[in-house]
């Protein structure tokens, strides 16, 4: 039986990088995964389609996480065809990548919506869903990012929708202690995505050489470092931690100036 066996779980986000590999590893642990996509609907039937060859059970379902009937449709049909949920992972993010004079409204708003206001609806949503049939410890994990500790060219708004995420995360995981729901964020270090390549742009490849060169254990992240964290917070070995926010860089953060070399690869 795999850890995870028996349990239900939506990854937001989950059509690329850190989603699909955290939503494949849910599913050969046993969980029936729910799919998120926003527009990949192709890539996301791909990860359902990895997970069954794998011999588990997911399906996809699209919602826009901007838009709060959206969110309510996408858990409405959850609702409908598994009856109950037990793990919320919120992965899904959307921003400009603009300096902070350059920003327009709705690059905030959109950023804001996606990132902190989906999670407030999203755990509405979750949380009687979670408590159905005496279903046990609930899971909620979020998705931080690097840019909450250091300032990073250009980054300044998902930055700061990051930096609230980690704040909810905590007030979440005191208020819903009591329904025996546990919630943790895990911030990745830099980590080999398409969101990372699409950052840095033709700059990524020298980035990834000065970050490795700074990171303790010598390598960049892969979206499998981040899934395999994500299945401890997720998993009864995690039973007794909540409120916490977990790095998983490499030990990047012990650099002194992670990024004070960027001026070199601009």
């Amino acid at each position: 039986m795999g850890t995870l066996t028996g349990k239900i779980a939506l990854v937001t986000g989950s059509s690329r990088g850190i989603g699909q590999a955290t939503a494949e590893l849910f599913g050969r642990e046993g969980a029936t995964v729910v799919v998120h996509y926003r527009k990949s609907e192709a890539a996301a039937a791909d990860v359902v389609a990895r997970i069954r060859d794998a011999g588990g059970q997911s399906f996809a379902l699209g919602a826009d996480l901007e838009d709060p009937e959206a969110i309510d449709a996408l858990f409405t049909t959850i609702e409908d065809r598994l009856g109950s949920l037990d793990i919320l992972m919120a992965n899904a993010a959307s921003t400009a990548f603009k300096p902070i004079l350059d920003l327009k409204p709705h690059h905030i708003t959109r950023t804001f919506d996606v990132v902190f206001g989906s999670l407030v609806h999203m755990v509405q949503r979750a949380v009687p869903l979670m408590a159905r049939d005496g279903r046990g410890l609930g899971r909620i994990i979020t998705v931080s990012g690097h840019g909450t500790p250091f300032t990073l060219p250009a980054y300044a708004t998902i930055g700061a929708a990051k930096g609230a995420v980690e704040t909810l995360t905590r007030y979440l995981a005191y208020e819903l202690g009591s329904r025996q729901i546990t919630c943790n964020a895990i911030a990745p270090g830099v980590i080999a995505t398409d969101s990372a390549r699409y950052y840095m742009g033709e700059r990524y490849d020298a980035f990834d050489r000065e970050v490795t060169a700074q990171t303790p254990l010598g390598r960049i992240g892969s979206p499998d470092d981040i899934a395999r964290v994500a299945l401890f917070l997720a998993s009864p070995l995690s039973d007794f931690v909540t409120g916490q926010v977990i790095r998983v860089d490499g030990g990047l953060t012990l650099a002194s100036g992670p990024f004070e070399n960027m001026k070199h690869i601009e």
